[in-house]
């Protein structure tokens, strides 16, 4: 019980990436590159390991972008005559691929990562990829024109890559949706269908994370606007409990949601977010031990995965594994004043 994990994205190495940024440029090239994000893929699981972590994850250390790191080998996409689009409902702007013609994957995206990962750990074993809707909310559309259906495109790409990773030995596939807290109305219409349609035919676990996204100035200012209770989740929730996903990953550490609302997720293992990961403040095992004993009034121990509220590709590398020590010190006081080891 009480098994720590992370949302998903570590910091890349200094020598790999520049540091402490989003759609941070590679610092190597060619077969140099390729060797580099295998090793750092390595490096992650070490580290998380290290800091004492039950489930593991690749990092993210291959990919530019936890969604563009998906669009490698998909394709009908226009990566080189980019568009400036409003993402998540024109929180912030970007210059984002184009999408020009049908959606195909046309061939393995993670399987290397997904190979070393398991060849290097023995735990259980979580990758992440981008959620059908979140995709198409970081895209320009010159071909469908409707994003639903550009939705079910991608869900069936994104089936074709989980089913090849779940192959390769992961335990826990998480589909990213952050868009899910923006576009709530939505999520029932076609958001929770695409995701369903991209988890077909998996038997490992299936997980969705929904945030309010990374500690970036345009997040945090947006966050700054949603009054003093966030009630996203109420809409979303229990659409989601009625869904066939395993699991769920949300943030409760110095989060202004309702830590009620984590409730509306009965039957479901929760990911809660234990972890801010808006500020290089580290937290101290009984900061973390005091969120799990919040949440478990709404979640119980057998259910209940402590884990990061976010990503943390943009922090500082120490602040960031020194975050995930503290996560698996505090589950382990929890864990003890439950009677567990």
């Amino acid at each position: 019980m009480l098994k720590t994990t992370l949302a998903g994205s570590l910091p890349k190495p200094l020598w790999l990436a520049e540091p402490e940024r989003l759609w941070a440029p590679w610092k190597l090239e060619g077969e140099a590159l390729a060797q580099g994000k295998l090793d750092a893929t390595i490096l992650a699981i070490k580290r998380q390991e290290d800091a004492g972590l039950d489930i593991v994850g690749d990092g993210e250390q291959a990919r530019s972008h936890f969604v563009h790191g998906f669009l490698a080998n998909v394709g009908g996409i226009d990566f080189e005559n980019k568009k400036t689009i409003g993402i998540r409902n024109d929180r912030y702007k970007a210059d984002c691929p184009n999408v020009i013609g049908p959606i195909v994957r046309t061939g393995s995206v993670h399987s290397a990562e997904a190979r070393a990962t398991r060849a290097h750990t023995r735990k259980t074993l979580k990758f992440t990829l981008p959620g059908p809707m979140t995709l198409v909310d970081t895209l320009a559309d010159d071909y469908y024109g409707d994003r639903a259906k550009m939705a079910f495109a991608f869900a069936e790409a994104l089936n074709e890559e989980a089913l090849e990773l779940e192959a390769l030995g992961v335990d826990i596939i998480q589909f990213d949706e952050p868009a899910w807290n923006v576009y709530m109305s939505l999520v029932s219409e076609w958001g929770l269908p695409a995701l369903e349609r991209a988890k077909q035919g998996l038997k490992c676990k299936t997980a969705v994370h929904i945030c309010y996204g990374y500690g970036i100035k345009a997040n945090n200012d947006w966050k700054a606007s949603l009054g003093m209770e966030w009630r996203q989740y109420e809409d979303t929730l229990p659409h989601i409990a009625k869904s066939s996903l395993d699991m769920v990953s949300l943030e409760c550490r110095n989060s202004k949601v309702p830590i009620e609302l984590i409730g509306l997720l009965k039957g479901k293992d929760v990911m809660v977010g234990c972890i801010d990961v808006a500020t290089d403040e580290i937290e101290t095992p009984e900061d973390v031990a005091a969120t799990i004993r919040a949440a478990m009034n709404y979640v119980p121990p057998e259910k209940f995965f402590p884990a990061t509220n976010c990503g943390m590709a943009p922090m500082n590398i120490d602040v960031a594994y020194g975050k995930l020590a503290s996560l698996a010190q505090g589950a382990a006081i929890v864990r003890k004043e439950l009677g567990g080891s």
